[in-house]
């Protein structure tokens, strides 16, 4: 389980059925159990990290994502707020002691006392998020098990998992690699987009992680692994159901999401509060929409979808059906 999410570069986990749903739609076989074992034996974790929302990685990828971002993001949160990092990391620590859950307000709470200086309505979220990294805080179970919505507990990486491994030398060329494995040939954009950092960390580390060199329809350049396969533009592309938040639909730099949600559509799909719904894919593109409600299953298609896609996407509603509790 830790391999295939590693593959995938990190499953982003606000909606608790989220990362289920996307592992589902990518494994052969796989079970809810699965991924819920995974977390209870402590090689897969729940945390805040890229764009400072909740994502399930695994445990040896986790300390080198908050590294990565966390240095990259570290000198503009010091310059907004005077601030030792480290020392707010501490306390962040340290407030994890208690035997109940601290909820989100008293995070905020905790986050402003430490800002030292006045704090704006909805200033905060960069100290809190890079806070919560550089401290290395995860989700104790139950919070990333299917159907869990409750405030969630958290303890320092050391106190759950163990010991943090050696870190490498460069954690952004770590996070680069994953990201362009997962999602290459792909632009300076899209890596900073999909963490959440600005350019010049990524880009500073691009010669050494990758070589290879595209050039796009409109000039850009795109970047990837060498050996990395590029199959060709007429490979099928069967239909599918991605779920809420799924990454390819958030791997990209916003101009640049189109390559698999339509203009037109992106409305329909991403809400200006950044929701991003349940998607429908037909020949690689976002085709519609689907919820389940009362153990139905509904499709809302954008349009009139071909008779082949209509029956693939029938066989994976009887499946989707089938996994879901």
């Amino acid at each position: 389980m830790p391999k295939a999410i590693e593959r995938l570069g990190a499953l982003q986990a606000q909606w608790s059925p989220a990362p289920y749903v996307a592992l589902w739609s990518r494994l052969d076989g796989f079970t809810i159990s699965q991924l819920e074992r995974a977390l209870a034996r402590k090689s897969v974790v729940k945390a805040t990290l890229m764009r400072s929302t909740l994502h399930l990685v695994s445990s040896a990828d986790y300390p080198i994502y908050a590294a990565a971002i966390v240095g990259a993001r570290r000198p503009k949160v010091e310059r907004q707020f005077p601030v030792d990092l480290n020392a707010v990391a501490e306390r962040m620590r340290e407030a994890t002691t208690d035997e109940r859950p601290q909820t989100w307000d008293e995070w905020r709470s905790l986050a402003i006392s430490l800002a030292n200086r006045p704090i704006r309505q909805g200033e905060i979220w960069p100290l809190w998020t890079v806070g919560f990294m550089h401290a290395r805080l995860v989700h104790l179970p139950p919070s990333g098990t299917y159907g869990f919505y409750r405030g969630a507990q958290f303890a320092p990486y050391e106190r759950w998992v163990g010991r943090v491994p050696t870190l490498p030398p460069s954690p952004m060329s770590h996070a680069v690699t994953r990201y362009l494995a997962a999602f290459g040939p792909a632009s300076v954009d899209d890596m900073s987009s999909w963490l959440g950092v600005p350019n010049t960390p990524v880009r500073a580390v691009l010669d050494s992680v990758a070589p290879r060199r595209f050039r796009d329809e409109a000039g850009r350049v795109l970047y990837d692994l060498p050996r990395a396969p590029l199959p060709p533009a007429e490979t099928p592309a069967p239909a599918r159901l991605l779920a809420k938040w799924d990454s390819p639909l958030l791997a990209y730099s916003p101009p640049e999401r189109a390559r698999i949600l339509p203009e037109r559509y992106r409305r329909r799909v991403i809400a200006p509060n950044g929701d991003v719904a349940q998607t429908v894919l037909v020949d690689g593109f976002v085709a519609g929409t689907w919820t389940i409600e009362k153990r139905r299953l509904r499709v809302e298609p954008f349009g009139r979808l071909p008779r082949a896609a209509r029956d693939e996407l029938a066989v994976e509603e009887e499946r989707l059906l089938a996994f879901v509790p």
